[in-house]
């Protein structure tokens, strides 16, 4: 699987891109017909103090998958995101295994 991360208007991490690398790459072993992952992380302005924000998209066989999730880490952000992805992923293998 190809793993493009992007930081948008905020400098670049390479700790931050190696953990988001490391948990794409378990999924794309559990998952192998993973095509590409595009990871975007950005900040937002939010009075809350959840302004770190990850979305990811997949592309895979079908419609792309798509998640995002905003937090006070980038870390725990990417996390939530890579979660909802795997709920989306075993929807997805379900209707494989169905046809």
């Amino acid at each position: 699987m190809i793993i493009d991360i992007q930081y948008v208007q905020m400098p670049t991490s390479e700790s931050m891109s190696a953990f988001i690398t490391e948990k794409l790459e378990k999924l794309a072993s559990k998952y192998d017909w993973l095509i590409r992952a595009e990871v975007f992380l950005k900040l937002e302005n939010d009075k809350s103090g959840k302004s770190k924000v990850c979305e990811i998209q997949l592309s895979a066989p079908g419609p792309r998958l798509f998640a995002k999730a905003t937090d006070v880490q980038f870390d725990k952000a990417a996390i939530k995101t890579i979660k909802e992805l795997e709920k989306q992923l075993s929807k997805r293998k379900e209707t494989f295994n169905h046809h």
